[in-house]
């Protein structure tokens, strides 16, 4: 029987030894493989295991939740599972739509409405379950995993960026650190990709469960294009 879990404390590779060796002195266990840059544990066992035994074993300084997704994942069931996702990109677009509209604005300043509210809507989400978005995102995001802190300020950096995309703030800084930190949580996202590590993504907080997609990589792609396109043309 084949068991996940997300474990989340490991800090070195002595602590993701340690995690394993624990772990395999289970009697039920026949195999594991932790991965220290993802958190994730995958076990081999006669019975099945919980996550609670596994926190218990471990000890405080290591939280373990089941991983919820499946290796086998079917086209529809991936759609389902991107379906809040979708819906609210859809009304982001709309939304974008709408204003720019009212206020006949420019293609520049319609992608500014668009970043503005992706960024509040988006931090929004992260907000709601606060204290389960920093491990989630410390999982894949290089800047999170190295930086203390980092994860735990995060939805407020999308906030300020948000509300400075839509008051024009400091444009040519805030495009800039718009490239940054999402080229770095880009490249956590394709290493994630490549690795098939089942992981969730924590673009939308810990509060809707969405599995890490290509959609994710998408998101991004888009957003520092956008980032990109609107840098150049404030200069040239």
């Amino acid at each position: 029987m084949k068991s996940r879990f997300h474990v989340t404390g490991m800090t070195c590779v002595a602590c993701q030894k340690k995690v394993a060796e624990k772990i395999m002195d289970i009697d039920q266990v026949k195999e594991v493989e932790v991965s220290l840059e993802t958190g994730l544990a995958q076990i081999k066992s006669n019975t099945r295991l919980n996550a609670e035994d596994i926190s218990n074993l471990l000890g405080s300084k290591y939280s373990v939740d089941e991983a919820i997704y499946s290796s086998v994942k079917t086209k529809n069931s991936k759609l389902k599972q991107l379906t809040p996702l979708l819906l609210i990109l859809t009304y982001l677009i709309a939304g974008t739509l709408f204003l720019s509209y009212k206020i006949s604005a420019t293609p520049q300043r319609g992608m500014y409405i668009f970043m503005g509210l992706f960024f509040i809507v988006f931090s929004f989400f992260k907000f709601l379950d606060y204290q389960g978005f920093p491990d989630s995102f410390k999982r894949y995001d290089p800047l999170a995993k190295r930086i203390p802190g980092y994860a735990e300020i995060y939805p407020f950096i999308e906030t300020f960026l948000g509300i400075a995309y839509l008051a024009e703030l400091k444009l040519p800084l805030v495009l800039l650190i718009t490239l940054i930190i999402l080229s770095f949580t880009t490249f956590g996202v394709i290493r994630v990709l490549l690795e098939k590590s089942e992981i969730e993504c924590a673009c939308l907080g810990t509060a809707i469960k969405l599995p890490m997609t290509e959609a994710t990589l998408i998101e991004n792609t888009i957003m520092l294009s956008m980032s990109s396109i609107l840098l150049i043309d404030y200069f040239f």
